[in-house]
């Protein structure tokens, strides 16, 4: 009876990513049919973990997620978890061979969110890595199905794309996280006298990572390289209506792109994925 309680998790992942993403959901029905459930398991772990020290304010957090780590791993042992969104995960983990220091350097992003940071680059980058790249490889541990010399190749190009997403969700989200969350992710910048300067600078950095990140694309299997395409194209339009603004209107308002629009760079990726024209 196990298989129904399986398929019942595989559902919660799938519409967790339906609830709280359309831009990756878009591109996960750009990927082959057997690869879509895992790719859901892993968005909706994330999104567990990051709703804990996001959203749930007037609760433990640092308790929640102390629990949310060590049922994750007692439910890779042991096969199962009750937690519909573990159970899935852990399948995914267990199936793919996923490297367990992946999940911990994850874990370890999200703890840091939960107090006060001083944002060094260093610690810029350990969170990166722990937030953002780690979960790109995880997914490339999925699209290579265990094949550890194309994850090798494939492996940097991954971590950059991964990077270039997370540092378009800052600039996105930059006034809620310094106004709301009280957070600054960027190293020497002073939000409360952010930029153009500060923000060309990132951007610089940003369109950097986009394009090593697109090389590696071109490079990806076919079951997956069209979704993972439509997700990096829906980014850089992000990022390019960001780069068009000032940074004052950064500060002030999120910058979004319409779900409509989403619809038609959709369209747009797969006529230029059916051209060869990435």
């Amino acid at each position: 009876m196990k298989e129904r309680f399986d398929t019942l998790s595989a559902t919660c992942s799938r519409e967790t990513t339906r609830l709280y993403s359309t831009s990756f959901s878009l591109g996960i029905l750009f990927l082959k049919k057997e690869i879509r459930g895992p790719i859901h398991a892993i968005y909706g772990f994330v999104r567990l973990a990051d709703e804990i020290v996001d959203s749930f304010h007037d609760y433990p957090k640092s308790l929640m997620l102390a629990e949310l780590k060590a049922d994750t791993f007692t439910a890779i042992e042991r096969g199962i978890s009750i937690n519909p969104v573990i159970n899935s995960f852990q399948q995914v983990v267990n199936q793919f061979g996923i490297k367990h220091q992946l999940i911990v350097q994850f874990l370890n992003s999200m703890e840091m969110d939960l107090g006060e940071q001083d944002y060094t680059h260093e610690k810029y980058e350990e969170y990166i890595m722990g937030s953002a790249q780690v979960v790109g490889l995880m997914c490339l541990h999925v699209f290579t199905k265990g094949n550890e010399e194309e994850f090798e190749r494939l492996k940097m190009p991954a971590m950059k794309l991964g990077s270039a997403f997370q540092k378009v969700n800052f600039l996105r989200d930059v006034n809620a996280d310094y106004q709301e969350l009280n957070r600054t992710y960027f190293p020497d910048v002073n939000l409360s006298a952010f930029s153009d300067d500060n923000k060309r600078d990132i951007e610089n950095d940003i369109l950097k990572e986009l394009d090593e990140a697109l090389h590696g694309i071109r490079q990806l299997p076919r079951s997956c390289r069209k979704g993972v395409y439509l997700a990096y194209v829906y980014y850089k339009q992000l990022f390019r209506k960001i780069a068009k603004v000032p940074a004052e209107k950064v500060m002030s308002e999120r910058i979004r792109v319409s779900n409509g629009h989403k619809f038609y760079l959709m369209f747009d990726s797969l006529v230029r994925y059916k051209l060869n024209v990435l």
